[in-house]
């Protein structure tokens, strides 16, 4: 079955490639200070936080990826490998403290990541984060939190990349409640660029293992964020996770769904810069 390619993306003079275990990783890196790094959920790339970074860069240096297999990062999706990609860039750029910002899916590569890494990172930002305990089932029944992998597979079969595309932007986890014309735009455009690689290719590849999240192990200061209007699972997610690590506050985005810094970017990015002001800078 032949998929259309997905659509390019615009250049940046702050783009950059590095390689991890043979695999080539697209990143920007923009301005200086303090360094935060952003982690794309699934079926996103970095371009989703165009807003952020621009929220930031006046004050601290914003680091964003492609995920494994996502955006133009070559490789097959793997969550097991996330955690090991965040930490090559990390030494890449010789980054001696950072601020690790994980959306959705990408919460839990920067949660494994705080529990064996804890010396580097100085704060965490976990934005709609999935139920830890939750992990993937059989191949064609496969959910990662609330991501339906195996009934994408099936309907990629069927229809194409296309259809899973259009499906996908009408799941409630993507869909926008503003009515911003520019935020509509650039999620479709992230969608339209999403290559299903990880549903082409079967299941995802096996990682190194490691140990469960603990939680309550983490004691880096965390802020959890979901919107207003995020499923009740995520929400109850959020809720569990913030009690049980040692040092989380949360915050609720108002009028905003899963993706709540589109629907609401100016609360949301006001509420990760203090988090930020307050944690990072006083780490340095």
């Amino acid at each position: 079955m032949a998929h259309p390619r997905p659509a390019k993306m615009p250049a940046d003079s702050t783009e950059r490639n590095f390689t991890a275990d043979g695999t080539r990783l697209r990143y920007r890196d923009e301005e200086i200070g303090p360094a935060v790094l952003l982690v794309h959920g699934w079926a996103l790339d970095l371009e989703m936080w165009d807003g952020l970074a621009a929220a930031l860069r006046e004050e601290f240096r914003v680091v964003r990826l492609d995920r494994r297999g996502f955006g133009l990062s070559s490789g097959r999706p793997a969550l097991e490998r996330d955690v090991t990609d965040l930490d090559a860039l990390c030494r890449h750029l010789a980054l001696a403290d950072v601020a690790l910002l994980g959306m959705s899916q990408g919460a839990r590569a920067v949660l494994r990541l705080a529990m064996c890494n804890a010396r580097r990172i100085s704060c965490l930002v976990l934005d709609g984060p999935p139920d830890l305990d939750r992990g993937a089932v059989s191949e064609e029944d496969a959910t990662y939190g609330d991501v339906p992998l195996g009934r994408h597979r099936t309907l990629l079969r069927m229809g194409g990349m296309d259809a899973v595309r259009r499906e996908w932007a009408m799941h409630p986890l993507m869909r926008l409640r503003t009515v911003d014309p520019d935020a509509r735009r650039l999620l479709n455009a992230i969608l339209g660029r999403y290559p299903g690689k990880d549903l082409l290719e079967g299941a995802p590849e096996a990682g190194p293992t490691d140990e469960r999240v603990r939680p309550e192990a983490i004691a880096t200061p965390t802020l959890v964020i979901t919107g207003e209007h995020d499923l009740p699972k995520r929400v109850q997610a959020a809720d569990v996770l913030a009690r049980r690590l040692p040092a989380a506050e949360r915050a609720v985005i108002s009028g905003a769904g899963h993706l709540s810094n589109l629907d609401n970017p100016v609360a949301y990015h006001n509420r990760v810069r203090a988090f930020l002001r307050r944690h990072l800078s006083a780490s340095l």
